[in-house]
């Protein structure tokens, strides 16, 4: 309102002292060398943070910042992102049922409670099935994790939560990888994952079978881990009309992103991918 009352006047009306006042639009026309970093750093922030599909956190942001050459505290870069309007992951919404113990197939031991440190790949793989909410009804997706790099080696999905779902994630993770003979399989004690079929199938391939403990979910934290990540990181933040929609955003989520661009902490902040070419 400078522009309609004298600066003295306006000053007075708010309780501010006219040289505070020359002095901020001084700072504001003219932002001193810290300012005008934080203003390129916060560009580098938001094209990171875009880079990420919008799930990073300032943790990661700093690690991505460090891959660059950039050192940046955690809480400079937390605040540049608060500034900006900036946020990583979501919460969750719900949590479905999926795992169908009640049968009469054999139970694998829990073989993953006496394995040796995993120490390259193929040498433990996990397994779990979980379902997407879409407009057209659940989709349900099986999935198998390399437990060295945290790769989905395989994975499928289908409109049925049944053994042949499984079997064409087990074939997907075999096709691609060829894993040695010794490999443990492990999952929980699904009807999918017990029977027959395949059991057969992991035989043939000289996969020795893993199975949780009974109703002990941490026996399989890792595929956990990475169903929290998938549901946090896309399905949360999206609504799927049509399975189609969401075979498609699943498919370029898992093999775009998580496989060969998502930052993982527990792998010193690289993607699967880089991992493994890191680690052979």
């Amino acid at each position: 309102m400078r522009h309609e009352h004298s600066v003295l006047t306006l000053c007075g009306e708010l309780q501010v002292s006219p040289s505070g006042y020359y002095q901020w639009r001084q700072k504001a026309s003219h932002p001193g060398p810290r300012a005008q970093e934080d203003q390129a750093l916060a560009v580098e922030v938001e094209r990171l943070h875009a880079q990420g599909r919008k799930t990073y956190g300032s943790p990661r942001i700093v690690r991505e910042l460090k891959k660059g050459g950039r050192r940046h505290g955690r809480r400079r870069i937390a605040r540049i992102m608060r500034q900006k309007g900036l946020s990583g992951r979501q919460k969750g919404r719900y949590r479905v049922q999926t795992t169908d113990s009640n049968h009469n197939h054999p139970i694998a031991p829990n073989r993953l409670l006496e394995a040796r440190e995993v120490t390259a790949p193929n040498q433990i793989w996990v397994a779990d099935i979980t379902c997407i909410e879409t407009g057209e009804g659940w989709l349900y997706l099986a999935g198998v994790l390399d437990l060295f790099s945290r790769r989905i080696v395989g994975w499928a999905m289908s409109e049925w939560i049944d053994t042949p779902l499984t079997l064409d994630a087990l074939a997907m993770a075999l096709r691609h990888r060829g894993p040695p003979p010794g490999l443990i399989f492990h999952s929980d004690r699904g009807s999918q994952y017990a029977s027959a079929d395949f059991r057969s199938a992991l035989a043939q391939a000289s996969i020795e079978p893993s199975m949780s403990r009974k109703a002990n979910c941490y026996d399989n934290a890792f595929m956990e881990s990475f169903w929290s990540t998938l549901k946090i990181e896309l399905v949360y933040r999206r609504d799927f009309a049509t399975h189609p929609e969401a075979r498609s955003a699943i498919f370029d989520f898992i093999e775009s992103f998580y496989n060969r661009q998502r930052s993982h902490s527990s792998l010193d902040y690289l993607s699967p991918v880089d991992f493994e070419s890191k680690n052979p």
